[in-house]
């Protein structure tokens, strides 16, 4: 892991430890605990479309789709953890997960990524990583035994790399296959809504979202990250499942990357979680 990803993973797990520090005793529902940790397998259907256009280039890059162009998994398990505690009205959450693909093709298509073309029929692998991290201070307006509904306001920073390497046109005697990878991190604020209900028995259900759209600096794009569950509660334990939607379009005008990326993720998951 990099530095500046170790900094970011200190800088949020310290917030989200420093939050559920003080926790009381545990108690039979979790819309009455005040702290609470899940994990999550998600299943997600990805679809990633990404444009490098090099500072010195003569035309823009390709619009490609990692997973048609490049042949990455469009489908995927991902681990996901997510923390969270109440102070009164106040919630404070952290989440985390994270997802690697890799894949190598023959293209049927010209492509051209930073400042290097790739020919049709050049064979070429490509990799895609990104890193999510989800801090947000919420405060509840509506907190009753059976309900509680809230608005959030956080920061999403998502740390991703691509990379691509294949044949160009060598000499007589060899090809050439030139290296290209790029990285941006991307901490963007947003504003968002949550809501729990208690269904009846032992039965719950919550959902999220949290939205933003506006320019800051050398970024320019959209987020929206939604989920909704039903869990089965017993004791300080539940078991559910969500349904999670991520979406990402990000213009990004910096020296190491000039582009666009859309990243989306939709899928089931399936969370356990402990509460105290």
């Amino acid at each position: 892991m990099s530095y500046r990803r170790e900094t970011l993973a200190l800088l949020f797990g310290t917030a989200a430890t420093t939050a559920i520090w003080p926790a009381p005793a545990a108690r039979a529902q979790s819309l009455s605990n005040d702290t609470w940790i899940n994990v999550q397998a998600y299943y997600p259907k990805v679809d990633t479309d990404v444009r490098v256009t090099a500072e010195t280039a003569q035309q823009i890059g390709t619009d490609i789709d990692l997973e048609r162009d490049l042949n990455l998994d469009d489908r995927d398990f991902l681990p996901a953890v997510s923390i969270g505690s109440r102070f009164g009205r106040v919630v404070v959450g952290f989440d985390f997960f994270k997802l690697k693909r890799s894949g190598a093709v023959t293209l049927d298509r010209e492509i051209q990524f930073d400042d290097v073309t790739y020919p049709i029929d050049a064979r070429v692998g490509s990799g895609f990583d990104s890193e999510v991290y989800r801090l947000t201070v919420g405060y509840s307006f509506i907190r009753r035994p059976d309900m509680e509904v809230g608005a959030a306001i956080g920061v999403h920073a998502t740390d991703f790399t691509v990379s691509i390497e294949g044949e160009i046109a060598g000499n007589e005697f060899e090809a050439e296959t030139p290296l290209r990878r790029r990285s941006v991190l991307a901490p963007l604020p947003t504003v968002g809504l949550y809501g729990s209900w208690r269904i009846g028995g032992a039965l719950e259900a919550n959902a999220r979202i949290d939205y933003l759209s506006l320019k800051i600096d050398d970024y320019d794009g959209k987020l929206i990250n939604a989920q909704a569950g039903v869990y089965a509660i017993t004791d300080n334990i539940a078991l559910g499942i969500a349904y999670r939607y991520v979406e990402y379009r990000l213009g990004v005008d910096k020296d190491n990357w000039n582009g666009r990326m859309r990243y989306e993720l939709s899928g089931p998951a399936v969370i356990a979680q402990a509460s105290f």
